[in-house]
């Protein structure tokens, strides 16, 4: 974890009050949250970048139905 500036401190510490945590507690659950949201961006990512799905029968036969003759 990076060390804080003592405005950056304060400010966590009022987010923290307010939503009845310690400081600490608050700063753990941040970095948790952080981690969780990088690897379902990741995981999108990889789904993203899977190879497309060969088109099945239907499909094939469909789009040369409406190819022109």
């Amino acid at each position: 974890m990076k060390k804080l500036t003592e405005g950056q401190r304060s400010y966590e510490a009022k987010r923290a009050a307010k939503a009845g945590m310690s400081l600490d507690a608050w700063l753990r659950d941040k970095e948790k949250r952080a981690q969780e949201e990088a690897a379902l961006a990741a995981k999108a990512q990889a789904a993203e970048a899977a190879p497309a799905k060969k088109p099945g029968f239907f499909s094939r036969l469909l789009d040369r139905a409406h190819k022109p003759i």
